[in-house]
Order: C-alpha cells, then sequence, then structure tokens
C-alpha cells in the first residue's frame, strides 16, 4: 500500500529560492526516489507542503512533478496523488537519472551494466567502421592513436586523445542510434569519480596498446577482429581501475 505523503519527506531542506531552483527541485525529487528515500508505491507530499519546503510556488512545484512524470519516475493521478513508479519504467538514459543512479551506485553495479552495454555497442560500430571507413577517417584515428603514443606521461593529453579516438570510431560507424546512446552512456559515466575508480601503474601503455590492436583491425578492415578488440579493450579497462572493495548488484 502507499505510504501516507506527509510534510518533511526527504527530499531537502527548506531552501530560499532561487532562479535555477525548478532544476533544483527536479534533481532534488530524483534523488529523493532513485536512492530509495522515496520507495515505488509511496506518494509524494502535495503541493502545498513540497512548496514550502523548497520555497517556491506551487507552479513550480507542479512543473517540477511533470517533469519527473515524464522521465517515468512518477505517475500523477487526480484526486489520489502522485505515486512512485517501479524501477523497470523510468527512463534511465534520461541525463538526471543516469547521473543519479551513478551517484547512488555505491556496489559499481550501475557501472558494470554500464559498460557492458557500452562495449557491445562500440564494438558493433568499431565493426562498422572497419568495413566502411575512409582513408580521411583512418588517418583522424591514427593521429589520435600518436597522440596517445607521445602522452603516455600526460595524464590530461592522454585521456583527451582516448577519448577522441573512441568518438572518431562512433562517428565513422554510420550508426547514429548506436552513437547516440553510447555516448549518453560515456558522458554520464565520465562525470563519475567511481568510473575513474584506480589506474595500476602500467594502464597507459596496456590502454595504448588495446587501441593499436583496435586500430590495426580497422586500417586491416578486419570487421570482426575490431568488434572483438574493442569489446575487450572497454570491458578490460573497466576491471582494471573498478575499485577492488566494492561488489556489483544489479539495478
Amino acid at each position: 500500500m502507499p505510504s501516507d505523503a506527509r510534510p518533511g519527506f526527504p527530499f531537502a531542506e527548506k531552501r530560499d529560492p532561487s532562479p535555477m531552483l525548478g532544476v533544483a527541485v527536479v534533481d532534488a525529487l530524483v534523488d529523493a526516489i532513485v536512492s530509495g528515500a522515496v520507495q515505488p508505491g509511496d506518494l509524494l507530499p502535495p503541493e502545498g507542503p513540497l512548496s514550502d519546503q523548497f520555497g517556491v510556488s506551487r507552479t513550480v512545484i507542479r512543473e517540477s512533478v511533470k517533469r519527473i512524470e515524464e522521465k517515468g519516475l512518477v505517475t500523477i493521478a487526480r484526486g489520489r496523488g502522485t505515486s512512485v513508479r517501479p524501477t523497470s519504467s523510468w527512463n534511465i538514459l534520461d541525463q538526471v537519472v543516469l547521473t543519479s543512479l551513478i551517484k547512488h551506485d555505491d556496489s559499481l553495479g550501475v557501472l558494470d551494466e554500464l559498460s557492458v552495454v557500452r562495449a557491445q555497442l562500440e564494438s558493433v560500430m568499431a565493426a562498422d567502421t572497419a568495413q566502411q571507413r575512409s582513408d580521411v577517417q583512418l588517418k583522424e584515428l591514427g593521429e589520435h592513436l600518436q597522440r596517445m603514443r607521445e602522452a603516455l606521461h600526460d595524464e590530461a593529453v592522454f585521456r583527451a586523445a582516448d577519448i577522441a579516438f573512441h568518438e572518431t570510431v562512433m562517428s565513422s560507424s554510420g550508426n547514429r542510434l548506436a552513437e547516440s546512446i553510447a555516448r549518453i552512456l560515456f558522458d554520464r559515466a565520465l562525470e563519475s569519480t567511481r568510473y575513474h575508480g584506480v589506474d595500476p601503474s602500467d594502464n597507459f601503455q596496456v590502454t595504448l596498446d588495446e587501441h593499436e590492436a583496435i586500430f590495426a583491425a580497422i586500417a586491416a578492415r578486419e570487421a570482426t577482429k575490431a568488434q572483438e578488440s574493442m569489446n575487450r579493450h572497454i570491458l578490460d579497462a573497466w576491471q582494471r581501475r573498478r575499485l577492488p572493495t566494492q561488489k556489483a548488484r544489479g539495478l
């Protein structure tokens, strides 16, 4: 049964109005639901208590609740209130929802799943790129790879070249849907310190070697090898830096 809505629900302390508070209200509501502070089936407090708690008008609250409904987190039923939906209904690719999932992912289970999905998508795109890449695209990949070779002792430059290499593989594939989803996953992951984890001492050299293998397969137009090399690289790279004290669990 849904729990009773009540003032002082665990969203945020009462705050003063701000021009960006509508965004903050959405973020706080999403965080409360994703973190489990508010469970599926629970009712959100009415507009009045939420308005007092956030220090905004009822109109701002109403619009904010509509935004989280669009993300699949709640159902608004006239006369019955706003209830939290099960996790299976959430739009996990939504920027705010995915960011919050990663933020509250103490077990790293979400990042484990993200890495698997990203590896599947990017490996397919690597195969497509191997089959249809142009000389210009291959040259661009080679330039990113050369920057990685020259920056083994410059973390910022190495990481930038690494990301550029992956972006070029994706854009060269021509698979716009896979590219869009993979970019969403990658961008949200990069925002998390948990995703960066801890690099082993030889991580950059190993990472470079893995990119060399991907590049060689694409250059030789060997689609299967390019797919296998990309999939192995993404999964192995995550396991190398994954925090060892954490245990994975599902969503």
